[in-house]
């Protein structure tokens, strides 16, 4: 069951009983310097990388849990908070994982505030123009590919 919960959505993470106590208790950030997504066109998915202008990594908000497996070892995994995408986003894909300022990278982690409301405030989309996108090879599409070719563009 862990593995299917890679993503929790910013509008039910309050509800779902998998997140709700993980809002006031469990909270992460997950570095990056990018994410893909992929647009549709056709029967085809088209990859696109999504970077911030400034070419700085950023974080985004996540949970963090630990899980009991059925021979009893622990699982420990991480689970990225999407929210509704931006305005450069959504032409590409309907979601888009939570970006968190730094500023409100701080207060994500400050195990001292629980207010839920405040919490999901700071779910927000990240703003459209301070980042860029472009299309990547689909090499993407396998786990297998880790290497520069990941992150070249194709137009």
């Amino acid at each position: 069951m862990a593995y299917k919960m890679i993503n929790a959505r910013t509008e039910t993470v309050d509800e779902k009983p998998s997140f709700r106590n993980l809002l006031t208790s469990k909270r992460c950030l997950i570095p990056a310097d990018s994410f893909y997504e992929w647009k549709r066109d056709g029967k085809s998915k088209v990859p696109y990388r999504f970077i911030l202008k400034s070419g700085q990594a950023f974080a985004f908000a996540g949970f963090w849990d630990s899980w009991l497996n059925p021979a009893g070892g622990i699982i420990n995994t991480f689970t990225i908070i999407t929210t509704t995408p931006n305005s450069l986003t959504e032409p590409v894909h309907n979601r888009m994982p939570v970006i968190l300022s730094e500023d409100s990278e701080r207060l994500w982690l400050d195990q001292g505030i629980r207010d839920k409301q405040f919490l999901k405030e700071l779910l927000k989309p990240y703003p459209s123009e301070l980042m860029e996108s472009y299309e990547v090879s689909d090499i993407v599409n396998s786990t297998r590919n880790d290497d520069i070719r990941c992150i070249h563009r194709i137009n």
